[in-house]
């Protein structure tokens, strides 16, 4: 059974890989206050399973503590961003609650003591990727 997120996934994948730019995407209309937030992250040289083991080990908690809703996770299939890219999707309220999340995460001590702990080794993440999306009328996701 295909879930209404992963039909969203697919659609942003498509205008992806067939080279859309903004200019030719047609501006619609909000049809909610939910936005959703695509973030794309590129790692360190061999430092993707340090990015997985920290969102697996109490990140995604830490998101859902500060009102961020997980839609999915995933890794590239395909060489050379299936070494070192890591892809998620969030679900927000609102572009103010966005904002009002990842300042709370951001100010969390938790996360601050996570994020020290997982580049003792080294830094993880260069590169982070945001893009937030609002629902077409036709879209399964409202």
């Amino acid at each position: 059974m295909i879930r209404r997120y992963e039909v969203v996934l697919g659609m942003v994948v498509v205008a992806f890989v067939a080279g859309a730019s903004v200019d030719e995407v047609p501006a619609v209309e909000t049809q909610s206050s939910q936005v959703y937030e695509l973030r794309i992250y590129t790692t360190a040289e061999n430092r993707l399973g340090a990015l997985l083991q920290r969102f697996g080990g109490g990140e995604l908690d830490l998101f859902h503590k500060h009102g961020m809703q997980s839609v999915g996770y995933w890794v590239p299939d395909d060489a050379p961003t299936s070494a070192n890219t890591m892809i998620y999707m969030l679900a927000h309220e609102s572009r103010e609650a966005a904002a009002e999340s990842w300042q709370g995460f951001l100010d969390d001590p938790a996360w601050k003591t996570m994020y020290a702990e997982s580049i003792a080794d080294g830094p993880i993440v260069t590169d982070i990727e945001s893009t937030f999306m609002n629902p077409t009328d036709f879209s399964p996701v409202q």
